[in-house]
């Protein structure tokens, strides 16, 4: 495996996780804007390392295989410290949608290349929406305090909301085109 600059970006992704829970735990006074800032560059890298690999000629299975690792393992892990920071229903409820739509499009995906049909559920602009609503969002929570008077967090509570209600959408759309196949093996 050769490690290139896409792969880096997609690691520093990873490696910034431990580094926003610490952040986001900590009793400093400036801690969890640091730990937002930290994941809105994490999160940048996200759109950063998929552009760096198909201009520099970078793509490699292992990236195809870590970039949506990096991705779930942040978003899942933040999600969970929102939902045990603020345990209300419906920062519980948004955390379960998104948590849960991570998981049944992962086996989805997995289960569409075993039968060769991975293409079929690549990514799509409902995915992409989702992902930048999701990380908007998540990344205002973990800011938390107000900035020039506007409430950060209620900001982002918002945009969690739009990302779980596409969330839902691309999932549904995700679903609509493995559709064909899953009818064609409950046939066989």
């Amino acid at each position: 495996m050769k490690i290139n600059l896409a792969i880096l970006l997609t690691l520093f992704r990873i490696a910034a996780i431990p580094v926003v829970v610490l952040l986001f735990y900590s009793p400093l006074e400036h801690a969890r804007p640091v730990a937002a800032i930290i994941f809105g560059i994490a999160a940048f890298t996200d759109l950063l390392d998929g552009w760096v690999a198909r201009r520099f000629g970078q793509m490699s299975k292992f990236g195809e295989f870590l970039d949506p690792v990096a991705d779930k393992l942040m978003v899942a892990i933040v999600l969970v410290m929102l939902v045990q920071d603020n345990p209300s229903w419906w920062v519980d409820i948004i955390a379960m949608i998104i948590i849960g739509r991570e998981i049944t499009i992962s086996a989805l995906r997995e289960w569409m290349a075993t039968i060769g049909e991975r293409a079929n559920v690549k990514v799509a602009m409902a995915g992409k929406v989702k992902t930048v609503l999701q990380m908007v969002g998540i990344g205002f929570m973990v800011y938390q305090n107000e900035f020039m008077g506007l409430d950060i967090y209620g900001i982002g509570f918002k945009f969690l909301v739009a990302a779980a209600v596409m969330t839902i959408w691309s999932m549904f759309v995700y679903l609509r085109a493995a559709w064909p196949y899953m009818q064609l093996d409950s046939e066989a």
